[in-house]
């Protein structure tokens, strides 16, 4: 996969630059025991991303050594950092390491690559990028590596790495809000209209009102977790890419992220440590009239509490169902009404539609005047009610007209009688060189409109040009005449 990157700049230099190997602050040379290992997987990382880092120099090798010593300095050097022969502490650094040694290995020992390499440095043709997955995000991948996926600062307990100064701890500290939980709520067109108030059971983790979610007795003094020592949260590796691996932080489950613990015999009887207890109770909440899907109602503070943090809201997302009558578009809505032809001709007034409220919609079509099929009426003031104000939007009204059904047209002397009292036609009749009677299809319907292009000119075209084709074919080559 080829991955194209915003041209951008990081600790003062541009990404994609020649960056010296100083200010990263990576020593090339060698491998050494593990006291920063880090350093080494920070190089091989940064080399997808940047073109200053030397791949010799991660596996201890000089720039004209011969395939055999870099096969030699390889496997010394994957033995040295292999995640089996570490003590278990470092082994999820000594594995990051490992792969990065071995990403330094398949480019060097392929003569191929190694030529790209030496010429043009790391890039997407000498395999380092075309290694990564279709789904690697390298923003996610820049975020992880330079702005604590890492821990830059200090690098989570491993020593930390020389030249980068303090920026910030090892890893995230538990503040801020906690996680909001939405849910979409579906809702009728009347109930949007009308205003609704509705009420929840509602069920969620709430502090202990015994410890007051300290989680221990009155006077319990709590000892810093063992797990995450003290900071809330564990670190863990996820792969981003084939041979590419990084650090994420994830909240230590032995304390719940507070980073503290209690003895056994401390622990609150209530809550039993865990500082949380289930709370049930009911909600209110408020839709206002004239509320559209989408709208959010937000009750805050009603989510679930967590240690250290303010606690989240319920979000509900309305969903507005579909009706059968009313299309509702902003404040406005549409509906069709049906009128018969008699009424089309000779006005009516009477009831044409029952509103969202319950109301009838009553209109008065005068004589004289005629309503066409698809004509629009428009009546203002009676559509959707704002949210603030008293105004409202509009109704438009879709006019369709009803024709004598064929029982009707069925009954002696109807037919006779309707075509004494209609007008007749007054156009010329056509003036045509000959009359061809033809037949048609009553229930036809443009859904197969368009479906003999195959059969129709276009087709014609393409087998004439193929009939041509055949003919010069045949022919063969033709002599001049002299």
């Amino acid at each position: 996969m080829r991955c194209s990157m915003r041209r951008t700049t990081l600790c003062g230099f541009e990404l994609g630059a020649e960056v010296p190997a100083a200010a990263l602050a990576v020593e090339v040379g060698p491998p050494q025991p593990s006291s920063q290992p880090w350093r080494y997987f920070f190089a091989a990382a940064a080399g997808f991303l940047l073109n200053g880092i030397d791949l010799y120099g991660v596996l201890g090798v000089s720039s004209t050594c011969t395939k055999a010593e870099i096969k030699k300095a390889y496997h010394k050097a994957a033995l040295t950092c292999h995640p089996d022969k570490v003590p278990e502490a470092e082994r999820e650094a000594a594995e990051i390491k490992f792969k990065a040694v071995s990403q330094a290995y398949e480019i060097l020992y392929d003569e191929q690559k190694r030529e790209h390499y030496d010429r043009f440095g790391l890039d997407d043709s000498n395999g380092m990028t075309n290694g990564m997955d279709g789904d690697v995000d390298l923003e996610d991948l820049l975020a992880q590596m330079f702005m604590g996926g890492m821990g830059m600062g200090g690098m989570g307990g491993m020593g930390g790495m020389p030249g980068m100064g303090s920026m910030g701890s090892g890893g995230p500290r538990r503040s801020g809000k906690g996680k909001d939980v939405v849910q979409d709520y579906d809702i009728s067109l009347e109930e949007l209209y009308k205003g609704k108030t509705v009420k929840l059971a509602s069920t969620r983790n709430a502090f202990c009102p015994t410890c007051k979610g300290t989680g221990g007795k009155d006077k319990a003094k709590p000892k810093k977790c063992a797990t995450c020592k003290g900071e809330g949260w564990v670190s863990k590796l996820r792969q981003v890419g084939r041979g590419m691996m990084t650090q994420e932080h994830v909240e230590c489950g032995n304390c719940n992220a507070t980073g503290e613990t209690y003895k056994e015999k401390d622990k609150c009887r209530k809550c039993k440590g865990t500082r949380l207890v289930e709370e049930k109770k009911m909600l209110e909440i408020y839709i206002p009239r004239g509320s559209k899907d989408g709208d959010k109602i937000v009750l805050e503070g009603e989510a679930d509490d967590q240690p250290n943090m303010e606690t989240g809201s319920i979000v509900f997302i309305l969903k507005e169902k579909l009706h059968d009558v009313f299309h509702r578009e902003g404040a406005d809505l549409s509906a069709e009404i049906t009128v018969t032809l008699a009424e089309t001709l000779c006005g009516f007034s009477r009831v044409v539609l029952k509103h969202l409220d319950g109301r009838g919609i009553s209109i008065t079509h005068p004589r004289g005047k005629v309503l066409y099929q698809g004509q629009i009426l428009k009546i203002t003031g009676e559509g959707m009610p704002f949210k603030k104000g008293e105004n409202r939007g509009d109704l438009y009204l879709t006019i369709n007209v009803e024709l004598p059904s064929e029982e009707w047209l069925s009954c002696p002397g109807n037919v006779e009688r309707l075509g004494e009292l209609l007008p007749k036609p007054t156009g010329k009749p056509l003036e045509v060189d000959f009359v061809d009677e033809v037949e048609f299809d009553p229930d036809a319907s443009m859904d197969t409109y368009g479906e003999h292009d195959a059969y129709g000119g276009s087709a014609w075209v393409d087998a004439q040009d193929e009939d041509d084709d055949d003919e010069d074919d045949d022919e063969g080559p033709q002599c001049a005449q002299q």
